[in-house]
């Protein structure tokens, strides 16, 4: 998966198309990330001891890798991604549209 924990990505179909966010979560075997503040599902907890009040609490779902793709900050757009060697034999990956390394 060319997608890691704290990419920025933004959302390039479905109901959120278009949100910029910070992903939380990678799921490699399902291929699902989960981004921040993206597809907010509610869940009803009942009180226990970590929560005694209970209530409805909202927590981001999961998305299917083929619906984001890694934001480029300096084209301002959704890009693909690629990998390279830097001067040290590592290998890294940078933005297709710009030519900048991940961070």
């Amino acid at each position: 998966m060319r997608i890691l924990n704290g990419d920025k990505v933004k959302v390039i179909s479905g109901s959120f198309k278009g949100t910029v966010g910070d992903v939380i979560k990678v799921n490699p075997k399902r291929d699902m990330v989960m981004i921040e503040g993206v597809n907010l599902q509610k869940k009803h907890m009942k009180p226990s001891q970590g929560n005694p009040d209970g209530g409805i609490i909202e927590k981001e779902g999961w998305i299917h890798v083929s619906n984001v793709a890694l934001y480029d900050p300096k084209a301002k757009d959704a890009t693909r991604v690629g990998y390279k060697t830097d001067s040290n034999g590592k290998k890294v990956r940078y933005y297709k549209k710009s030519g900048q390394l991940v961070k």
